[in-house]
């Protein structure tokens, strides 16, 4: 049985970042909270000390502090953390930002995902982008179903993504060449799909979405995701 590790990083100040973006019903706290259960480890990586950070994390949670700074550096140490959690080759690995909202049951759906597709990466994020961005109009996409969800093959999601652990073993060099200054900047999370993309690759998306980036233009559509 394939088992759920959740790598949730946070920075202890995230309360000052895209405060003009967000909607009126986010905090944090609501994201920790629909990614925490009892059927899934999570380690929370804290990029700063909880001093200071914006809420009080569950006592009993596994909280790894450390001083990273950027986003690069905070990926890096996640990765890090995971190749030294003594993982089985099966397990799923799933690394998610701060600021990403998730329907109930979101890990049974993402199981469904690896239990029935051969496939390396998923994305419980429907990304609002590729149905408007002209880069995308010509997007052709691949319609899978389980026993719950559909799903699409996409080309590219954000730095909140699963894979089982072989498959992060395989890709290594790729995931940390991106952990690299000179290939960070805006939208890299992209280019780095894309990078997998080219060496054979693959990734899928739920539709609707089980998860969602909390920027208002950029919630996952047809989810009233205020009364999640």
């Amino acid at each position: 049985m394939s088992k759920i590790k959740v790598y949730l990083r946070h920075y202890n100040k995230a309360n000052l970042r895209k405060q003009d973006v967000r909607p009126n019903w986010f905090s944090y706290e609501n994201c920790y909270r629909s990614v925490k259960n009892a059927d899934v480890d999570l380690i929370i990586l804290l990029d700063g000390t909880k001093i200071d950070h914006h809420f009080q994390f569950d006592k009993t949670d596994n909280v790894i502090e450390y001083v990273g700074g950027s986003d690069a550096a905070s990926f890096k140490f996640c990765l890090e953390v995971i190749k030294s959690s003594n993982l089985q080759d099966n397990d799923i690995v799933y690394i998610v930002e701060d600021d990403y909202m998730h329907c109930p049951n979101w890990e049974l759906i993402l199981k469904e995902a690896f239990d029935n597709f051969n496939v390396d990466y998923v994305t419980l994020y429907d990304h609002p982008d590729k149905y408007f961005l002209t880069m995308y109009e010509q997007l052709q996409s691949k319609l899978l179903h389980t026993q719950t969800a559909h799903w699409r093959t996409t080309p590219s999601t954000c730095n909140t993504y699963a894979g089982k652990w072989q498959t992060f073993k395989k890709h290594w060099d790729i995931h940390m060449k991106y952990c690299n200054p000179q290939y960070t900047h805006d939208g890299y999370d992209h280019t780095k799909f894309v990078d997998l993309w080219r060496q054979g690759s693959n990734l899928i998306s739920s539709i609707p979405g089980y998860s969602t980036h909390c920027e208002t233009s950029f919630l996952s559509p047809l989810i009233n995701w205020s009364k999640i």
